[in-house]
């Protein structure tokens, strides 16, 4: 496929206000694409949205307040914007939330709140935007992934059950709709420093003391700006990359799974606990 052209074009971006999100929205409209921009946090959202217009006055700038745990309220958001903006040529699936606890300590509600962001407003924004899509050979599709849809930590059942998910309709989507020369990929990301920390939820059945250590390990591991991130996001569509793996974080457990497909969680495991104290 020939580069994806990001000028003229109408980019919708879920998960927008902050992140990933918001830095995809900055450098896209910096390419002179138009935006419809997808988010919960309806203040933070007009703030991005504010800040855009101002900078690029030549562009349109749309918002859509949705919160993409409420099926219901996502269907109707997907079968809006998709009525809405038949001249979108790149749909960028990068809303996620969290949820820190072993599978024994959340409850099946809480597992079912991941999913619904993570895995089905994915489904149902793709499957609305599919004649968009289609109808404007060499559009583009992104659905943000995880280093967690490559590896699958302890504690990290139902954030890596969504995240493979993802990562599986990616693929077979990007097989799909290859007869109609429009390009997908699937992102990986390691530690991109977002908001997502501050918005995980914990489940019920968790310790404040391991909450508290939990929470200050997935803290550490966010270090990467999420500049950086959206512009190795932008490459991989421009370049129609079907697979973007963003840092060591996201570089090195990929190696390490394939080397190790049965085995991987137990080294990973001895390199992250904590030293044992001298013997006296």
């Amino acid at each position: 496929m020939d580069a994806y052209q990001f000028a003229g074009g109408t980019a919708v971006v879920t998960g927008a206000a902050s992140g990933i999100g918001e830095a995809l929205a900055v450098q896209l409209a910096a390419r002179g694409s138009n935006l419809v921009l997808v988010d919960r946090d309806k203040e933070r959202l007009d703030g991005v949205a504010e800040s855009l217009r101002a900078t690029h006055p030549g562009l349109a700038v749309d918002t859509y307040v949705v919160d993409l745990s409420d099926d219901a309220a996502t269907a109707e958001a997907a079968e809006a914007l998709a009525t809405g903006h038949p001249e979108t040529t790149l749909l960028v699936n990068n809303a996620g939330v969290a949820l820190g606890g072993r599978f024994d300590q959340v409850s099946l509600d809480e597992f079912d709140w991941v999913m619904a962001v993570n895995f089905r407003s994915v489904v149902r924004l793709t499957h609305a935007f599919l004649p968009a899509l289609k109808a404007h050979p060499g559009a583009h599709l992104v659905n943000v992934s995880s280093v967690f849809g490559i590896f699958a930590p302890a504690g990290q059942a139902a954030y890596s059950a969504s995240k493979f998910a993802v990562r599986g309709f990616s693929e077979a989507v990007r097989h799909e709709l290859a007869e109609n020369r429009v390009g997908v990929t699937v992102v990986h990301p390691g530690g991109i420093k977002t908001r997502i920390a501050e918005s995980a939820r914990t489940g019920s059945g968790v310790s404040v003391e391991e909450y508290e250590q939990g929470r200050k390990q997935f803290a550490k591991l966010l270090t990467m700006p999420p500049e950086t991130a959206a512009a190795q996001i932008l490459a991989a569509i421009e370049n129609r990359r079907p697979r973007l793996l963003i840092g060591w974080s996201a570089k090195v457990p990929d190696v390490l799974v394939r080397l190790m497909p049965g085995s991987y969680w137990r080294l990973i495991a001895r390199r992250a606990a904590p030293p044992k104290p001298p013997s006296s």
